[in-house]
């Protein structure tokens, strides 16, 4: 098995963009998808703890049960639309979700590590660099479309169901995953904005300068962040994103929200992280990190979702399937 691109003409990535480059971005939010992506790509997966084994697989095929609820596995063929790195898809075919992929995105840094990643773990997947409003795939050719994180990047969201739909054959599922909700956003954006404020003005004390990084890295970042507010276009309430669904032509549509106690404390987690030397934390940092999200996991299923309405909660899923079988 391998992982192909379908052809020979995608762009090259570039993920060193200009001062110039970004300015421009700020005016045109599909190059600013390009550039961000690109910046991220090769080092995408270690910012968010990405990993192919056995801790993501269960995390990705999770949040597909929690979105779907359980299904007859596995699916022929999948697509990830937005794939980045691969995380979801490739983590789905993995845990039997899916025997054959291909993936897509706008940045072919993004595709690129996404077909290396699948590559490497010796899975049947093929990949395009694509917009997701205009899916190059031809009608009733998936049995499951899927992203992660995803949604909330397309400018015309309703346009990009109709072409999922258009390209799964009929009773065939879509599945997205990690949607900012509009008050889980808002509350996130906060959480991570004093946590970045906090940590590079402490870490500017002469005592903790070994816990900063390079200003060159800081100043990296601060310019990324100023993409990515342009990058991330919209934020969902769930009831809302169940329409856009529908109107797109989508049955059986139902979304769901996660991560509320997990957000509060896995966003400041996530931002010291980025703001400090990858050096300075050890296993039993991630151990904590890990721990801690698992456990306030639990809190939100088992309890908080009972009693707290599911706008609050900051991921949103959304699943449904095209009529006519």
């Amino acid at each position: 098995m391998t992982a192909s691109r379908t052809d020979g003409v995608d762009p090259a990535p570039n993920p060193h963009a200009t001062a110039e480059e970004v300015e421009a971005a700020l005016k045109d939010t599909k190059l600013a998808q390009v550039l961000y992506h690109d910046w991220e790509a090769e080092t995408y997966d270690e910012k968010w703890s990405i990993s192919y084994d056995e801790r993501c697989i269960d995390y990705a095929k999770g949040r597909f049960v929690a979105a779907a609820g359980e299904q007859p596995l596995p699916y022929e063929r999948a697509l990830e639309l937005g794939c980045g790195t691969g995380f979801f898809l490739l983590n789905l075919m993995q845990g039997g979700v899916a025997k054959k992929g291909s993936v897509t995105d706008l940045s072919p840094g993004m595709v690129k590590v996404a077909l290396r990643n699948a590559e490497n773990l010796g899975l049947d997947v093929d990949g395009r660099v694509a917009d997701a409003e205009t899916i190059p795939y031809e009608d009733d050719t998936f049995d499951l479309v899927v992203g992660h994180a995803v949604l909330h990047h397309i400018p015309d969201v309703e346009q990009s169901l109709r072409e999922v739909l258009r390209v799964l054959k009929p009773g065939g599922r879509f599945v997205f995953a990690g949607e900012p909700s509009t008050i889980g956003n808002f509350y996130a954006r906060l959480l991570g904005r004093i946590t970045w404020e906090a940590t590079t003005n402490i870490t500017r004390l002469p005592f903790l300068n070994d816990w900063r990084r390079p200003q060159t890295e800081l100043d990296e970042s601060s310019r990324a962040a100023a993409l990515e507010a342009v990058v991330d276009l919209h934020t969902f309430d769930p009831s809302d994103l169940e329409k856009l669904a529908t109107s797109a032509g989508a049955v059986e549509v139902k979304a769901s929200s996660e991560e509320f106690a997990a957000a509060l404390l896995g966003w400041p987690v996530r931002t010291f992280e980025a703001a400090v030397p990858q050096e300075k934390l050890g296993w039993n940092w991630a151990k904590f990190a890990f721990g801690s999200w698992k456990a306030l996991s639990w809190v939100d299923e088992n309890v908080l979702k009972h009693v707290v309405p599911r706008s609050f909660f900051y991921n949103v899923m959304i699943t449904g399937v095209k009529p006519g079988k």
